[in-house]
C-alpha cells in the first residue's frame, strides 16, 4: 500500500508537469473558448447640425473585418467554396486595400483556412466606402454565413468644419476633455447602449456569438442655431486683428436681435507657437467690461428720472477728484460741462461715475437694481456647461467703498461675461424686449423633430420707450460722431453701439501694467436691426493698439458689412436666364477642366477658342463647341453659368471675398460684370 501510494503520486506529480508544461496551451485555449461575457454596445452618437443643416459634428463609421474559418458553408464539400473563389478574393483584397500582394492574401488566407482560425483579422478600420467595394468582390458578395466575414463596427467623432466653433460644439473624444455643445447634450447624443455575448478564443481574442442581444439606439441629433457662414466671417474677421496686434485672446459674438439665437461664437486664445486655438470659451467669461457698461449707467439715470440726456454734466476738462481717486477721461476734450448725451458719445469717464455716485450715493440699490432687471446678476443660461459667475457688488459687501458706485458708473468693481453684455445690448435694439441667448433650435429623433425649441423673453420691456429712444439716439451717435465716427464714417448703412476700454486687472496682469482689453458691442443696420455683435479682445502688454475703436471696433464692421450684404445679396443680384440642362447642356469652366472630361467620356469637342475661360455647350444633337468667355484684368467678371469651384476661381483672382447662397450653377451676381473692381470688395453669388 505504502508502495502504491508513492506511485500514484508520483504518477499525478508527472500528469500535472505534463498538463501545464507540454499540454497547457492546447487547455488554455480551451479554456478561453469556453469562456463567455456580456459587453456594451455603444450605440451611434448623433450628430450635431448648423441651421442650414450641415454637420458640424459627426460620428463616421469604420469597420475591422474578421473571418471565421469554422463556418460550416465556407468548408463544406472539402472547402469547394473557399478554394474556388482564393485567387479573386486575394486580387480583389489587394486591390481594394493596397496594403499587400494578392500573392501574400492568399498565402495567409490558405494558412488560416488550414488551422481552422476562428477570429482571423482581414483588416482594420475599413472604411465604410471600402466596406461597400468589399461586398462585390467574390467569395464576400456570398454573404456572412458563406464566407464568415464578420463585421466589427466603430466610429469616430469628427469635425467637418475643422476648428470652425470648435469650443462651443466641443469634441466627444476624451469625456474628461468634453466641452461645448457634446458635454450639455450629452444624455441625447450617446442614445441607449445595447450588449450582445462573446465569446473568449486565444490570445484574449472576443468573438462575437450570433447577433446583439439588445441592438443599441442611435443617439438624438440636434440642430444649433449657428450659421457656418456667418461663423466663417465672424472667426476670419477676429483671428485677423487679433494676429496682426498679437493679442492674448479674444472672442466675438453675433446674436439675431428678435429671437436671442446665437449665429455665431467664436473664441480664440494665443498659443505657444504664436498662433490662434480655440482654447477657452472667452464668450462666458466674466471681465471687468469697462465703457460698455455704460449704457446701463445711463438707463438707470434716465429711467430714474434723475437725468436726461441733454441735461449737463461738469467734467472739469476730464478730471475728478473723489473718495480719495481720481478718474480720468481718455479721450480729454477741455471743456468743463457735457451734456449726457455728449458723454456718453465721447465716453466720459468723469461724467458716468458723477452720475452712478452723486445721484446714487443715498440709495445704491437703486442703481444695482437695474442690473438685476438686466438679469446680468446670474449666468445667461445658454445651452453650454458655464462654470463662470458674473459678479455685481453689493451694499453687504465687505468690498463695497465709498469709490463703488463712482467705480461701477464707468464699468469697474463689477464682473460681467461678452455674452450677457450683448444680452443688454441686444435688448436695446429688439425694442427693450430682453431675450435669453440660446444655441440650439431643435432635437430630432429617428430624422423627425423631437423637440422644438421657441425663443425665450427673460424681461418684456427692461425699460420706458422715452429711454429707449434716447438710448438708441446716443448708441447711434458713437458711430457718427463718437468714439466710433473713424471707423463707421464709410458705411452705407446706420450703426448702433459703444466702445469700451479697460485696464485689465484679472490676477495674471494688475491695472498699473496697462495692459488693455478692447470691446466694441451693438446692433446693424440700426433703422432695422438684424444682429447684434459684441468683439472683445485682450491685448498683450505694451501693443501696438489697445483702444476699442481701433481693435474691436474695426472687426465689427467687417462683420457688418459681409453680413449686410450676404443679406442684401438676391435683393440686389442680376438675374441671368440658363437653358435647361436636359435639352441643351452648357458648362462654364476651363479648357483644361473639360478637356480632361471630355477625354474620359470620349466626347468629340470642336474648341473654337483658346482662351482660360470657356463655354462649352451641346446641343440635342450632342455637337460638342465651345467660345471663349471674356475675362478682363480689371473688371469684375460674368460668372453666370459657372459652378462653385470656377466662380470662386473667377472671383477671387481678382481679389473680391466672395458670399456664397445656394448650390448649383450660378444664377445671379450682387456686382454687374463689367464694373469696375474695388479693393477688398464683396460679391454675394446666388447658385442654383
Amino acid at each position: 500500500m505504502f508502495f502504491a501510494m508513492i506511485a500514484f503520486a508520483i504518477f499525478i506529480i508527472v500528469k500535472i508537469i505534463a498538463i501545464q508544461w507540454s499540454q497547457g496551451e492546447k487547455w488554455r485555449s480551451y479554456g478561453k473558448q469556453r469562456h463567455t461575457m456580456v459587453e456594451e454596445l455603444v450605440a451611434e452618437r448623433g450628430t450635431i447640425y448648423a441651421d442650414e443643416m450641415e454637420m458640424l459634428s459627426s460620428s463616421i463609421p469604420y469597420f475591422n473585418l474578421h473571418i471565421d474559418f469554422r463556418t460550416p458553408r465556407l468548408r463544406e464539400k472539402n472547402g469547394k467554396r473557399f478554394f474556388n473563389n482564393i485567387d479573386s478574393f486575394s486580387i480583389g483584397l489587394a486591390s481594394l486595400f493596397k496594403d499587400k500582394t494578392a500573392q501574400q492574401y492568399e498565402t495567409e488566407l490558405r494558412n488560416a483556412y488550414k488551422n481552422n482560425e476562428p477570429y482571423f483579422l482581414l483588416k482594420e478600420k475599413v472604411k465604410y466606402e471600402q466596406l461597400n467595394a468589399l461586398s462585390k468582390i467574390p467569395l464576400a458578395r456570398d454573404g456572412r454565413n458563406n464566407s464568415g466575414i464578420i463585421e466589427e463596427t466603430f466610429s469616430q467623432r469628427l469635425n467637418p468644419f475643422g476648428l470652425m466653433a470648435n469650443r462651443t460644439i466641443g469634441l466627444n473624444r476624451d469625456p474628461k476633455l468634453n466641452v461645448g455643445i457634446e458635454k450639455y447634450y450629452d444624455s441625447l447624443l450617446k442614445g441607449q447602449v445595447g450588449s450582445r455575448r462573446v465569446q473568449f478564443i486565444a490570445g484574449g481574442v472576443r468573438v462575437p456569438l450570433n447577433n446583439a442581444l439588445i441592438e443599441p439606439v442611435k443617439g438624438n441629433d440636434i440642430v444649433t442655431n449657428l450659421n457656418t457662414h456667418i461663423q466663417d466671417v465672424v472667426q476670419n474677421a477676429l483671428h485677423k486683428m487679433m494676429k496682426q496686434n498679437k493679442a492674448l485672446y479674444g472672442t466675438a459674438i453675433v446674436m439675431e436681435v428678435a429671437t436671442g439665437k446665437i449665429k455665431a461664437i467664436a473664441n480664440l486664445g494665443l498659443q505657444k507657437d504664436s498662433t490662434y486655438y480655440e482654447d477657452n470659451n472667452y464668450a462666458l467669461m466674466p471681465t471687468e467690461p469697462g465703457s460698455t457698461i455704460k449704457l446701463i449707467t445711463l438707463l438707470a439715470g434716465l429711467e430714474d428720472g434723475v437725468v436726461t440726456i441733454n441735461d449737463k454734466v461738469v467734467t472739469n476738462g476730464g478730471v475728478w477728484h473723489y473718495a480719495g481717486r481720481t478718474i480720468n477721461d481718455v479721450e480729454k476734450n477741455g471743456k468743463s460741462e457735457l451734456t449726457y448725451k455728449e458723454a456718453f458719445v465721447h465716453s466720459s469717464n468723469v461724467a458716468m461715475s458723477k452720475l452712478a455716485a452723486l445721484h446714487y450715493g443715498k440709495t445704491p440699490n437703486k442703481y444695482l437694481a437695474h442690473f438685476k432687471n438686466l438679469k446680468l446678476n446670474q449666468s445667461t443660461g445658454i445651452d453650454l456647461q458655464d462654470p463662470h459667475k458674473p459678479f455685481i457688488q453689493t451694499t453687504s459687501s465687505n468690498k463695497w467703498s465709498a469709490q463703488t458706485l463712482a467705480s461701477m458708473g464707468f464699468g469697474y468693481e463689477l464682473r460681467i461675461s461678452p455674452l450677457s453684455t450683448l444680452m443688454v445690448y441686444n435688448a436695446i435694439a429688439n425694442d427693450g424686449k430682453l431675450m435669453k441667448p440660446y444655441l440650439i433650435s431643435d432635437i430630432l429623433k429617428d430624422g423627425a423633430v423631437y423637440k422644438h425649441i421657441e425663443p425665450t423673453i427673460l424681461n418684456n420691456k427692461i425699460c420706458s420707450n422715452t429711454t429707449l429712444q434716447q438710448l438708441k439716439e446716443c448708441l447711434e451717435e458713437v458711430c457718427i460722431s463718437g468714439t466710433a465716427r473713424k471707423v463707421f464714417d464709410s458705411t452705407s448703412y446706420k450703426v448702433a453701439g459703444k466702445t469700451g476700454t479697460t485696464y485689465v486687472n484679472d490676477g495674471v496682469y494688475k491695472y498699473t501694467d496697462n495692459v488693455f482689453q478692447s470691446s466694441f458691442v451693438g446692433y446693424f443696420p440700426a433703422d432695422n436691426p438684424k444682429y447684434s455683435c459684441i468683439v472683445l479682445i485682450k491685448n498683450k502688454p505694451k501693443a501696438k493698439l489697445e483702444n476699442g475703436g481701433v481693435v474691436a471696433a474695426p472687426v465689427f464692421k467687417e462683420i457688418a458689412d459681409q453680413l449686410v450684404v450676404y443679406h442684401k445679396g438676391s435683393n440686389n443680384a442680376i438675374s441671368v436666364k440658363l437653358p435647361i440642362d436636359s435639352f441643351y447642356r452648357s458648362y462654364i469652366t476651363t479648357k483644361s477642366d473639360f478637356s480632361l472630361i471630355a477625354q474620359q467620356l470620349k466626347l468629340p469637342v470642336n474648341y473654337g477658342a483658346t482662351e482660360y475661360w470657356q463655354k462649352v455647350g451641346a446641343n440635342a444633337n450632342t455637337k460638342w463647341s465651345s467660345t471663349a468667355v471674356a475675362n478682363t484684368i480689371n473688371t469684375v467678371p460674368n460668372v453666370a453659368g459657372m459652378g462653385l469651384k470656377d466662380a470662386l476661381d473667377a472671383l477671387e483672382s481678382k481679389k473680391l471675398t466672395v458670399l456664397i447662397k445656394g448650390r448649383g450653377k450660378v444664377i445671379a451676381q450682387s456686382v454687374v460684370a463689367g464694373s469696375p473692381i474695388v479693393n477688398n470688395s464683396t460679391i454675394t453669388i446666388t447658385l442654383n
